[in-house]
């Protein structure tokens, strides 16, 4: 599998493109496009590598990672995938939007898959980390020894918990026992910054002391 980051909106979110180098099929992981030239940076790095979109996953649905959401989905006529603990938020992302200085729209009526904690979606295997907000994902790429973590956990820190649906012991438990129990070796894919290893953080994170 091929991976390529970019880094959208005035949030700076890291938005993943995830495909399988012979069928090209692609997904998309947070699309938090917010600008047009943003959307089409993607759109034109989708086109140039012959890559066709078949799936949308979320790892959280916060604004500043869904906020090119409505424009992904009509593009590529696909849903958005994501945990069904995440609805509320999702549904309120235009109120969200209006307070963080976000143009989007409604998204109460955006088509939905739901994904639960243990699930495959080819090779990548879904894990549920709630703690940051409800409906919090991970997204283990076990072949690259890689893990897509959304805000859950990001080099040198781990994800907020003062929003609405924050949980601090959540988080942590949801930390000891999805995370870091993956090899030390695996390199995480933060929501946000750059990234590391699952051993740096155990060895460097003051809040994994």
């Amino acid at each position: 599998m091929k991976i390529k980051q970019f880094v959208f909106n005035h949030f700076q979110v890291n938005c993943y493109l995830l495909w399988d180098e012979q069928t090209k099929e692609c997904t998309i992981v947070d699309p938090g496009a917010e600008e047009l030239s943003e959307d089409q940076a993607m759109a034109n790095f989708i086109t140039q590598n012959g890559l066709t979109p078949t799936r949308i996953l979320l790892t959280h649905p916060h604004i500043d990672h869904v906020c090119g959401l409505e424009q992904a989905c009509n593009r590529y006529n696909l849903p958005v995938t994501l945990h069904s603990e995440g609805m509320k938020i999702l549904s309120q992302a235009e109120l969200y939007g209006s307070m963080m200085n976000f143009r989007v729209n409604n998204m109460k009526d955006i088509p939905t898959e739901f994904v639960q904690h243990g699930d495959k979606l080819g090779e990548i295997e879904c894990r549920y980390v709630p703690g940051h907000c409800p409906g919090s994902m991970a997204f283990v790429l076990p072949q690259e020894k890689m893990v897509i973590t959304g805000d859950a956990l990001f080099r040198g820190s781990i994800g907020r918990t003062d929003l609405p649906g924050g949980d601090y012991d959540l988080l942590m438990k949801s930390l000891r026992t999805q995370l870091l129990t993956l090899d030390d070796t695996y390199v995480i894919l933060p929501g946000h910054g750059d990234t590391s290893t699952i051993g740096e953080e155990l060895m460097y994170n003051g809040f994994l002391q």
